[in-house]
């Protein structure tokens, strides 16, 4: 034990203090940047003033302030539901498992997505794809259009033209198959995200926040690809950065450097 002043400081809690930060401070992470962490001031606020009041003998003020605590508890889970169900998502989530559990997609499935993608930024083609690994998003596909097709760049282009009653929306592709198309998907409140995306991509984001999925997008005002996996956004990706991001994130084969190289030359080839 280490006294500091008229208090004993032992290892015991030391670990306390270290779990207890580091708690709140994946806490703060989570809610950081939504309606959340706005939330939390004010009642850190209210705390504040109701201990105030408490030292300064204002009873009925006091009272007031009791009343609108002793809801607190309640008014958590209301106020923090989104946020609590996407901690409790990730506790439950082990991505070192996932590989035990799913079966990577093939490298032929990347190539017709890779394909379509291309085609379509040069088109400005909007375009949203998921790729659910180990969630089945079941709720998502029975509200869309269902489908059983095999993953095909021409299909994909055809589903996401603009003049075709199914380009609104997401398309769902679960064990190497397009499950369904038309599919809306929950938009983030995210105000980490910067407006020039808009709902497309905060869409996009909003998925992974609380399912283990990748999410492949196409913008159809600038033609720029982006990613979307654990509640992070990534944009203005290339060709070969989309390989290799959807071979980490849907492969379970390393590729050495002169299958990147093989890969990036075809690529450019064919955006020549």
């Amino acid at each position: 034990m280490i006294p500091i002043g008229f208090l004993e400081f032992g290892i015991r809690d030391f670990v306390e203090v270290l779990i207890i930060t580091m708690v709140l401070f994946y806490l703060y992470r989570w809610i950081r940047g939504t309606f959340a962490i706005q939330a939390a001031v004010g009642l850190v606020f209210i705390i504040i003033i109701n201990a105030a009041v408490s030292a300064l003998g204002l009873t009925t003020i006091n009272f007031i302030l009791r009343g609108i605590l002793d809801v607190g508890i309640l008014a958590v889970f209301i106020i923090f539901q989104p946020e609590i169900r996407k901690l409790l998502y990730s506790l439950g989530q082990n991505t070192n498992l996932d590989r035990f559990f799913v079966r990577s997609n093939p490298n032929t499935i990347i190539d017709e997505v890779i394909d379509a993608v291309r085609d379509m930024s040069h088109t400005k083609t909007g375009a949203l794809i998921v790729f659910a690994r180990t969630s089945t998003l079941q709720d998502l596909v029975d509200v869309g259009v269902k489908l059983d097709a095999k993953v095909n760049s021409e299909l994909l282009k055809t589903i996401f033209n603009k003049n075709t009653p199914l380009h609104d929306g997401a398309i769902v592709i679960r064990n190497n198959r397009i499950v369904a198309a038309s599919c809306y998907l929950p938009i983030s409140q995210n105000q980490n995200i910067s407006s020039v995306f808009g709902t497309r991509h905060r869409a996009a984001v909003g998925i992974t926040e609380t399912n283990n999925v990748f999410v492949v997008v196409v913008s159809e005002e600038t033609g720029r690809i982006s990613i979307a996996k654990n509640g992070s956004l990534t944009s203005g990706l290339t060709i070969q950065k989309l390989r290799s991001e959807m071979q980490e994130a849907l492969g379970d084969q390393d590729i050495d450097e002169d299958d990147v190289a093989f890969s990036s030359a075809q690529s450019e080839l064919k955006l020549s």
